[in-house]
């Protein structure tokens, strides 16, 4: 997000940054420096205000013109800002240049800036006038000197036609309905589009979605129309940047009166936002899913093999989300008498959560959800993120409904967790104990990323599979020795070869190899927890090859489609194809992990869904649902 936020600055690079007015961008000039380098200088435009801070010392001085240089000493950074807005796309520049013993240039590294102006305005001081930037505008007092925007609840009733009061209802039938309403401005200047990356988000906290309704201006000029972008199950709206000095209005209205658990305030917030960028070509959602038709194709071919029925899940229903396992997880409930399924709907709405009410919920087919009501819903609340093993013993306790697996961020004292709700939900079913994994190492958080559960016709009759990069390190050292270091992988990976990536280059990767250490050790952690809380011995367990790498936030992302992440129906695996080193026509990848298998009696066939689901984060198995059939053991005769 920008605003008071530091810069990895690197001699020899080009850095683009968006500058929010008012606020200030640090740089390290340490630890960007070259080998040699013991001054420097800055050079910049006009718009921008640059500052030195040496030695992390509070006083700052402000940076020399032409030619002055600065000794280049341990915590120098530089802290620029603007305070006018762009004209253009990186119109704006800072130029650091280093310099060795003598004088001697070495290298420059350069920030090419754009500076943006945003206000969120409202009647701070109570005139009925929007003024810019009131400096009191995010607080609240009493009293007759005192500010802060007011709102009224409403809670009449405009339109006759209407069958509920005006706050029960997100829609805005006439202008009068406005008149109940506060305006809101949002002010913006800059240039005539903001750099590739970058968007503006109004978002509310979650505990304000049912007390705060926000409704935008469409089409001021030629037939006004009012819509909802913010309120009940609305926590975010991405505003269209108009470019140069653009004002657009917003309407809020209040819905809840205070009372014991409400103080009566409410906040609203906007922030510049740097969005992840799409790799590996992936699609934007918001196209139409027809790059989905050849994995579906492939979907009926597995089922069809595996004598089960598809039903696919069309676009009238599923608004564009594909992600299927994320949304639902299907169980059942069971009396002596009678037992039906029943579906549990995740509070990780992303447009699929009609499904389950509009196609499953009816006779004999139970709904439940649970949703937070002011905790705060993250990617590890999707039914990714909950499994359950197979019936086990462990030290002598059975566990024959097996046990219930959700991925935390325990054991890291901070991080992502599933909501309380579902957690608490989960552990009150007792009879399939929950074990909580640490999964919060990965961008998605989901345990169905590193761990799943196949079966076999043996004593055991089952086993666990796990994503291991060491065992994928393993294999290509193998082949490295036996002469196959250049091998190429990703062939045919999305219809065409990407940059030529061979064994030897893999190995070579320094960065690559220290963040897969990571990754495995955060894994064998996991391995560790299982082992003792599923009764598990190292037999029971096979590594199949798998490599990830880090985004920008250090969490964990598959380096190729994770074959752990499968789709599994009785002996029948659908496995994401990992496009790996062809040897004598066949990827290595797909051998070794036949090789685990298929002794087992298990049928792999490898299905190619990188433009529909790995290139969006996910797998096969984040695309498709299993209802299976319920155990036969009476849950009544579990002793918790």
């Amino acid at each position: 997000m920008p605003g008071n936020r530091t810069l990895r600055l690197q001699h020899g690079n080009r850095i683009e940054a968006l500058c929010v007015l008012g606020t200030c961008i640090s740089a390290d000039v340490y630890g960007a420096a070259p080998a040699g380098a013991v001054s420097f200088s800055v050079k910049h435009t006009e718009g921008v205000s640059v500052e030195v801070a040496c030695r992390g010392q509070a006083e700052v001085r402000s940076a020399p013109g032409r030619g002055t240089r600065w000794p280049l000493d341990e915590g120098t950074v530089l802290r620029f800002s603007m305070s006018r807005a762009s004209t253009e796309v990186n119109d704006n520049k800072v130029t650091v240049s280093f310099y060795a013993e003598g004088g001697q240039p070495i290298n420059q590294a350069g920030v090419f800036l754009t500076g943006i102006g945003i206000s969120l305005d409202v009647d701070a001081d109570r005139d009925g006038v929007v003024e810019k930037n009131n400096p009191n505008k995010a607080s609240w007092t009493w009293g007759s000197e005192g500010h802060g925007a007011i709102l009224l609840v409403s809670c009449d009733k405009e339109s006759p036609f209407t069958p509920a009061s005006d706050c029960d209802d997100e829609r805005v039938f006439s202008k009068e309905d406005l008149l109940d309403m506060s305006r809101m401005v949002l002010r913006t200047e800059g240039p005539p589009r903001l750099p590739r990356g970058y968007e503006i988000v109004l978002y509310i906290p979650v505990s304000d979605a049912d007390k705060v309704g926000v409704f935008y201006v469409q089409n001021p000029f030629f037939g006004q129309r009012y819509v909802h972008v913010l309120g009940r199950r609305k926590l975010y709206h991405t505003v269209q940047y108009i470019g140069g000095v653009a004002e657009l209005d917003f309407f809020i209205e209040g819905l809840r009166f205070p009372d014991d658990t409400f103080s009566g305030l409410v906040s609203i917030h906007v922030s510049l936002l740097e969005t992840l960028v799409e790799v590996w070509g992936a699609v934007p959602m918001n196209l139409p899913m027809k790059d989905n038709y050849l994995f579906i194709k492939e979907i009926k071919n597995l089922v069809n093999k595996a004598g089960c029925e598809l039903k696919v899940c069309f676009g009238y229903i599923n608004r564009r989300d594909r992600w299927m396992q994320d949304e639902i997880e299907f169980g059942y409930t069971h009396a002596p008498h009678k037992s039906f399924p029943v579906v549990l709907d995740s509070p990780q709405n992303t447009g699929l959560e009609q499904f389950p009410i509009k196609k499953l919920l009816g006779p004999d087919f139970g709904y439940v959800s649970r949703e937070p009501l002011f905790e705060a819903i993250t990617s590890l609340d999707s039914f990714g993120n909950l499994e359950v093993s197979p019936p086990v013993t462990v030290a002598g306790k059975e566990y024959p409904l097996g046990r219930i697996l959700i991925g935390s961020s325990f054991p890291t004292s901070a991080g992502r967790r599933m909501t309380r709700v579902v957690r608490d939900f989960l552990y009150a079913q007792q009879v399939q104990a929950p074990v909580e994994l640490y999964s919060d190492w990965l961008s998605m958080g989901h345990v169905d990323e590193f761990v799943t559960f196949v079966p076999t016709s043996d004593a055991k009759r089952f086993r666990m599979l796990m994503a291991s990069p060491a065992a994928c390190y393993k294999l290509f050292r193998e082949k490295q020795k036996e002469g196959q270091g250049e091998a190429t992988m990703f062939k045919g990976y999305l219809g065409t070869d990407t940059k030529r990536v061979t064994i030897n280059k893999v190995l070579a990767n320094d960065i690559l190899v220290q963040q897969n250490q990571y990754v495995q050790r955060c894994i064998d952690w996991n391995r560790d927890v299982l082992k003792k809380e599923l009764g598990l011995t190292e037999e029971d367990i096979i590594d199949l090859p798998a490599l990830f790498k880090l985004d920008k936030q250090g969490k964990a992302v598959p380096y190729f489609p994770n074959m752990v992440t499968m789709i599994i129906l009785a002996r029948d695996l659908g496995i994401p194809k990992p496009f790996g080193p062809m040897l004598e026509g066949e990827c290595c990848l797909e051998r070794r992990t036949r090789s685990l298998l298929e002794p087992l009696g298990l049928r792999c066939r490898f299905l190619e869904e990188v433009a529909s689901y790995h290139g969006r984060f996910g797998e096969v198995r984040c695309g498709t649902n299993v209802q299976r059939q319920p155990f036969a053991f009476k849950w009544w005769h579990v002793t918790p």
